[in-house]
């Protein structure tokens, strides 16, 4: 027991959400060709590519504690994605397709503001300050898209959904 610090429950994380955004990176392209909102599509193409920035930081994180940068499956990040291509397979074509992408969207980010806040909390409490100033970039920008996606969803994707039916 004595080697589970919050060393190695940092770095555990780190292989966590490294997993999670190299596996959406590829399934953001997907939900951004599935939108039917052009507004929803350039979301998607936009967070696609602040994901590479993030994954960038990562990387630099990784060599701060003198790690390779590699990934661990991440279960939740794989359940999320399959609820997001159900949603995409199931609702394709009709009104609430674009609510749901949307929705599941938004648990990506939830679940990247939990990680990324533990994680630069982490990295604080371990003394690593540039580590926790990435970290923290990082968490504003997902702070920042699930603001975009919430505005998106009550201003315009949700009324449309709602108003076809």
């Amino acid at each position: 027991m004595a080697d589970k610090t919050l060393d190695t429950l940092f770095h555990e994380t780190l292989k966590d959400i490294y997993y999670a955004e190299r596996k959406l990176t590829t399934n953001l392209r997907k939900m951004a060709r599935a939108a039917q909102s052009s507004d929803l599509k350039a979301a998607f193409e936009t967070h696609e590519d602040e994901t590479q920035t993030q994954l960038e930081r990562l990387t630099q994180v990784f060599d701060m504690i003198g790690k390779r940068p590699r990934g661990k499956t991440c279960d939740a990040i794989e359940g999320i994605i399959s609820e997001a291509q159900e949603i995409m397979e199931e609702f394709k074509g009709s009104p609430a397709h674009d609510a749901g992408l949307l929705a599941a969207a938004q648990a990506v980010e939830h679940y990247e503001i939990s990680r990324y806040g533990s994680l630069k909390a982490w990295a604080v409490e371990l003394g690593m300050d540039d580590a926790a100033k990435l970290l923290d970039a990082t968490l504003q920008e997902e702070l920042a898209t699930d603001k975009k996606l919430s505005d998106l969803a009550n201003g315009v994707i949700n009324a449309a959904a709602q108003n076809a039916a």
